[in-house]
């Protein structure tokens, strides 16, 4: 079983070291994620009004429309 732990005090952290010298818990650090930072970027930059289903319909029903008049062409 796996958790990310955000430790805020240090004698968090070295609690945790006492527990991984006693072989009841092992101690990985991580990278930060790069991911994780796009996606909160995105997340920050995100509309305030994201779009209705309805207009999320129409925009789906356009571009199958184009793209079934570009298959009959073709």
């Amino acid at each position: 079983m796996t958790y990310q732990v955000d430790i805020l005090n240090p004698k968090a952290d070295k609690l945790l070291q006492d527990l991984a010298d006693l072989k009841l818990i092992s101690i990985s650090k991580t990278s930060n994620d790069s991911f994780l930072k796009v996606v909160k970027r995105i997340r920050k930059k995100a509309s305030l009004n994201p779009p209705t289903l309805e207009e999320i319909t129409k925009e789906v029903e356009s571009v199958r429309t184009k793209r079934h008049a570009n298959k009959k062409k073709g």
